[in-house]
């Protein structure tokens, strides 16, 4: 991820919801590392934030309506999320939270795409989001599948003006071309049942041995470590509860 500041249109912050957010700390914490801070006010509904060191990396939250997946969810800096909301209906997508006000830390609405993928944009007040990226145990890379890429394409450049860098195997998203993240054709690679998503990779300082701790942890590899052209080593994953994760190796500038 080239870009880590909270810029328009950038990613911002990362936020799994949990059917079991005890179990989701623990092995999350085990895992990364991170140390977790549960919010005292009672309108948070036990959120709980999740650190590096003390730089805020990710949120969590249990499930707050039936039928809700347990899933990991992106944010998008919106500096003014009623205006994205109405661009985001204009251009085919859909609210499944209108606008509404987070406490006193920002404004947000989560959303569907055309095409069905979950994401969320973020108006920050009190809370920007994350701290800190691209550091082991922090978010760096997000990643885009679905089965209309020319749609999405055209949906995510109305939404936020990115920019879109098309290559052989893989299309990058970015702001003024530093890139934060890709775009995957799902084409005939998953059954049809399953929907397109968005879905965080975090660094990590080994890829093998973080998922074969994660498995040992009650994850599923449903990606094993692998060498990506032209890219960094990763591996998919999936946590005990069920929600979908990348790991890829820390980028370190020569």
């Amino acid at each position: 991820m080239k870009i880590t500041d909270a810029k328009p249109g950038a990613p911002c912050w990362v936020e799994l919801s949990t059917k079991d957010p005890v179990a989701a700390r623990t092995f999350y914490h085990e895992l990364f590392g991170w140390r977790t801070e549960a919010v005292p006010e009672e309108k948070a509904m036990g959120y709980t934030r999740l650190y590096v060191g003390d730089r805020l990396a990710a949120g969590l939250v249990g499930l707050m309506k039936e039928g809700q997946p347990t899933a990991w969810n992106i944010s998008f800096h919106a500096p003014d999320v009623d205006a994205t909301a109405e661009k985001i209906t204009a251009g085919g997508g859909s609210l499944i939270v209108p606008p509404t006000d987070a406490l006193d830390w920002g404004r947000f609405t989560v959303v569907r795409d055309p095409s069905g993928a979950v994401f969320s944009a973020w108006q920050p007040r009190n809370r920007r989001g994350c701290e800190v990226m691209n550091e082991p145990g922090s978010l760096g890379w997000i990643e885009l599948a679905t089965r209309d890429p020319r749609g999405a394409v055209v949906f995510y450049r109305e939404i936020f003006d990115w920019t879109v860098t098309v290559g052989e195997m893989y299309t990058q998203f970015g702001l003024d071309g530093r890139d934060f993240g890709g775009m995957m054709d799902m084409a005939d690679q998953f059954p049809p049942e399953v929907p397109p998503y968005w879905m965080p990779y975090f660094a990590v300082a080994d890829v093998d041995l973080s998922a074969e701790r994660a498995a040992l942890l009650g994850a599923t590899v449903t990606l094993p470590p692998t060498d990506v052209p032209d890219g960094p080593r990763l591996a998919v994953l999936r946590d005990p509860q069920g929600a979908a994760f990348g790991i890829h190796v820390a980028y370190q500038e020569s």
